[in-house]
């Protein structure tokens, strides 16, 4: 059996916006948009919100991480996966989940209590830190990049 075809996973705090639905679904040409994040899997007002945004030609789904894992591992070849978290450790939550994930960009993390801003669009804290150099461990490319078209910005400023 083939691996899933997991594109890309996505931090960005705001997860499906404009953004995500215009220019990283039409770059990334996914088929299903997977929102992997427990609070949101169970936040009916927060999913029916997202849905106005969601990508058109593409299936929505708001899963928890553990079902995100499961989703992911029973896919087909025929789906190409793009999952958008809202944190860091949503994301190594994948990977100790076992969902094959190759790359990680890092969208929006917005300026919060004792986080610092490393990029315009980025600011980090201890735990992001911790979950980002533990990704890294893993072999899973850091990339920061607000939009498709822009250059990425140094993801080691992510781990200092």
């Amino acid at each position: 059996m083939a691996e899933p075809n997991v594109l890309l996973v996505r931090i960005d705090n705001r997860l499906i916006h404009g953004q995500v639905a215009t220019q990283w679904n039409a770059e990334l040409g996914a088929n299903l948009v997977i929102v992997a994040n427990d609070e949101v899997a169970a936040n009916a007002m927060r999913q029916s919100l997202m849905k106005m945004a969601a990508p058109r030609g593409a299936r929505t789904r708001f899963l928890t991480i553990a079902d995100t894992a499961a989703a992911v591992a029973a896919a087909t070849e025929r789906q190409r996966i793009f999952i958008v978290v809202e944190t860091p450790a949503d994301a190594l939550a994948l990977v100790r989940a076992g969902v094959p994930v190759s790359r990680v960009n890092v969208g929006n993390m917005h300026m919060t209590g004792d986080k610092r801003q490393v990029t315009p669009s980025v600011a980090v804290g201890e735990e992001d830190v911790a979950a980002f150099r533990e990704l890294r461990a893993a072999g899973v490319e850091l990339e920061v990049r607000r939009v498709p078209g822009a250059d990425a910005e140094d993801a080691e400023k992510l781990l200092a």
